[in-house]
């Protein structure tokens, strides 16, 4: 545990110069006494920690002294060749930067590790793209990747029902199930877009300053978890049996069935609760619910309860014979 920690010190300092001992012990969890006894151990073992003293001082490491990646564990340098995506790298028009970053980890790891990426290759890979969506990069992702590193505002023109135009701050992109996004902010207010539906992408000249307090995984988060809540807009009320709470949420939008278990009332004498269910339409929710067959019954509004005991009973007559 503690190897790994100095090991872990020693990397901090190495890729961001001269550190507080209070910014060494948030990275690495522990207190600044235990910092100061690392520190110590360090020096002892040969390593130039040098202490800069004053306001803006802190350690940092002396003569440019780098050190080879000797301290990782099998599985950690199994993990540095999961961690890339070649592929949407590749899209980005970053895969000669990623094979490069690839063989310069595979020159300081130690001889006996350097089968890492074979073994994790031979076991694990990465098919983003959905089953039946188009995988065809975007013709406009690089330039977005190329203003989204250099924080280079952009002058969209983006089509979605009509034809628009909007300068973007972009933060950020996303691949989701194949398809990628754009996060940014258009005048200081987020927006998401589509890279499949950017129609022409221009640099508006500026750069801008970039929030350091933006986390481009908790914003897709709230937006994506916005967009259901925006599209679940009926609320219906369902008896389910054990098995149908469990199954529902293969048949719903997990959030919907997420929130169905939390308000789902006490069990009946046949272990069945009943609860609200917020749905997209009653039409969609009447294909949604026809899946867990028995393990649902609907009991309001009546026109969705008459629409599924319709669809069951042509079901019946159709496997009648």
């Amino acid at each position: 545990m503690r190897a790994a920690r100095l090991i872990s010190l020693v990397l901090l300092l190495q890729s961001r110069g001269t550190m507080t001992a209070g910014e060494l012990a948030r990275e690495l969890e522990v207190s600044e006494r235990t910092v100061y006894r690392d520190v110590e151990a360090l020096s002892a073992a040969g390593v130039p920690v040098y202490a800069d003293q004053g306001r803006n001082g802190g350690y940092r490491l002396v003569g440019g002294y780098r050190t080879r990646l000797t301290g990782l564990s099998r599985e950690e340098a199994e993990a540095l060749f999961l961690s890339g995506l070649p592929g949407p790298a590749g899209e980005m028009g970053l895969a000669d930067a990623v094979a490069a970053a690839e063989l310069k980890v595979l020159a300081a790891l130690p001889a006996t590790l350097r089968d890492a990426p074979v073994r994790a290759g031979q076991r694990f890979h990465l098919d983003a793209p959905g089953w039946f969506g188009d995988a065809g990069t975007p013709p406009l992702l690089r330039d977005l990747a190329r203003a989204v590193w250099r924080d280079e505002t952009v002058v969209l023109r983006y089509r979605k029902d009509r034809e628009v135009t909007r300068t973007v701050d972009p933060y950020g992109l996303v691949l989701k199930n194949g398809t990628w996004y754009l996060v940014g902010r258009v005048g200081g207010q987020p927006r998401t877009y589509r890279v499949d539906r950017v129609k022409a992408v221009e640099p508006a000249g500026a750069v801008f300053e970039r929030d350091e307090t933006f986390d481009l995984a908790r914003q897709w988060d709230e937006q994506a978890a916005a967009f259901v809540r925006s599209m679940l807009r009926e609320e219906i009320t369902v008896r389910l049996t054990p098995d149908g709470l469990r199954l529902l949420r293969f048949a719903v939008e997990p959030v919907a069935a997420e929130q169905a278990a939390e308000t789902a009332g006490e069990p009946d004498e046949r272990g069945r609760r009943v609860a609200t269910l917020r749905v997209e339409s009653l039409e969609v929710a009447a294909s949604q619910l026809m899946q867990l067959g028995a393990e649902v019954e609907v009991l309001g509004p009546p026109s969705l309860r008459a629409r599924i005991a319709d669809g069951a009973a042509r079901l019946a007559a159709l496997y009648a014979g």
